[in-house]
Parts: C-alpha cells; structure tokens; sequence
C-alpha cells in the first residue's frame, strides 16, 4: 500500500511537471512577436503638400513665381500676402489656384530655373558711335540682396581713381529746385525709412526714366537683388541718386549725363508691376525724395 502511494505520488509530481512545462510552452507561443515600421524615421521632413511651396532661404517671391509659372499678383491674392516682400523660411505659400491641389487634383511642378550666374547678353548701350562698352548685368559672385554692406560694395566704384581726370563738379547741392522728377507718373508708394527707401512711380512699359540732376553713372546693371535693372547717378561728394526695376537701360558705368537726360526706359524687372523706384541717398542713408523733388 505504501508503495502504491510513493507510486501514485510520483505519478502525480510528473504529471504536475508536465502540465507545468506544457503551460509554459503555451504562454511561450503566445507572445507577440514585434511589428517592423515601415513608416518614415521621426527625423524625415514631412512631405510638401501638394499645391504649396515653402520658402527655402534666399527665395523671394518671384523667384518663386518664375519656379511654378505663376504670376505675383496671383501668389499675393492666393496667400492674402499684404506685402510681397515680406515671406519668410519655413513660410507655406499656395502656387496653384485654391482647389487644384487637393488630393487626386493637379501637383505643383516646379520649371527650373537658370542660375543668376549664366550669362546674359548685355543691352546695348545708345548715345553715338563707337559706344561699345557692354552694361554690367551682375557681378562676377552673383547677384546678392539687399543690405548695407552690399550697398557700400556697390558704390565703392565712385570713388575717384586716382590714374582718372577729375570728374567735372555737377549736380545739386541740396533742397527743392535741383532736382526733376525722374518719370511723368503718379507717386504709388511714398517713403518709409524700414520698408521703402525711396518713392515708387507708376508708369507703362518703356515709359522714359530721366536723370533727377546731372551727374556721373556709377553703377549700371542687375546685381543687387531686389531692384532689377538698376542705374545709380553720383551727383557731387554727398548725394546719389537710384533708378531701379528698369526694363533696359540706356547709359553705362562712366557717362556724365545731364539733368533731364533719358537714361532707361520704364520696366518691371524684379517688381510686382511697371513702375519706378527712385531713391535719394545722402552721404550713403537713403532720404526721402518728396523732400527734393518739386511740388507737382
């Protein structure tokens, strides 16, 4: 009897060790075995939505404009832009009509767009025989925005040099009388010293730009970004005078021009619509030309 009970035990302990290990297996089976994300690592930009652009450093608004074939007025009006030269990095800016980018609609497709660098065939230059030279259309490092610092760099050329003539002494010495309107438009845009530094006027294409007082050209080309087709005047060792957004210009670095001279004709090169931009700069600072310029 007893060894019928140390036999039963035993059979009861392997039973409960098999039972055992066979429950064990059975949780074992159960686990889960760990789900792969085919999705993108946290660290991957998400994609662009279709339909929009975002501003990268360096882009102005059209240069955006150009990429998708689009029209300024159009990206201001779709983006409720109150100031196109406002846009920011990181700035979502829509670039196809509101509805054609939405999902199975039609994609944004950006043209590309040759580099500043490429080159240009210069405009040439009106105003007698021989007048060969051709006008500076950038600088050999590009074209680059607008800051003091490039202001200055673009200026550095009126110093006198010292192998040169002196210049003649022209131009005005200061105040009202000394100075012409340099278009026959309407003023647009008045002048603001943080967000325009001069006054716009309007016109049509090809409407003629005047030199505002004799002087000597400084500056003629597309180098600095944000004014397209810039003329600048020296008039005397305080006052310059700026024409930019011309859609060709007629004089070239060097020429003595004369009060009242046409020295390019009305555009819209780098700007939102055919106008002009005149700025005064005393001593460098940019000044308000209302001041100067006689009551119409």
């Amino acid at each position: 009897m007893k060894h019928f009970d140390r036999f039963m035990k035993r059979k009861h302990t392997t039973a409960a060790l098999l039972i055992a290990v066979l429950m064990l297996s059975g949780c074992a089976s159960r686990v889960t075995a760990p789900v792969r994300d085919g999705g993108a690592p946290p660290s991957a930009a998400a994609p662009q939505a279709a339909g929009m652009h975002v501003v990268r450093p360096g882009e102005t608004l059209i240069g955006i404009a150009r990429q998708y074939g689009q029209t300024i007025p159009n990206l201001v009006a779709w983006n409720g832009l109150t100031d196109p030269n406002q846009i920011h990095v990181g700035q979502s800016l829509r670039v196809l009509p509101p509805g054609t980018g939405e999902a199975g609609g039609e994609v944004a497709t950006a043209i590309p767009v040759a580099p500043s660098g490429v080159a240009v065939t210069p405009v040439a230059p009106t105003g007698g025989e021989g007048a060969s030279v051709p006008i500076k259309q950038a600088p050999l490092g590009g074209r680059q925005p607008y800051s003091d610092d490039a202001w200055a760099k673009l200026n550095a050329g009126a110093a006198p040099q010292p192998a040169q003539p002196a210049a003649p002494a022209v131009g005005p010495a200061q105040g009202n009388g000394d100075w012409l309107w340099p278009a026959k438009g309407k003023p647009i845009a008045g002048f603001n010293e943080s967000t325009n530094k001069g006054v716009d006027i309007s016109g049509n294409p090809g409407d003629p730009v005047y030199a505002s007082a004799a002087g000597k050209v400084v500056y003629a080309g597309s180098g600095l970004r944000g004014y397209g087709k810039l003329v600048v005047i020296k008039h005397n060792q305080e006052y310059n005078s700026v024409y930019a957004h011309n859609q060709k210009l007629l004089v070239k670095e060097d020429d003595v021009v004369a009060k009242g001279q046409q020295i390019a004709e009305l555009g819209n090169t780098e700007a939102d619509r055919p106008k002009l931009h005149f700025e005064i700069r005393k001593q460098g600072k940019a000044v308000d030309p209302m001041k100067y310029l006689p009551a119409r």
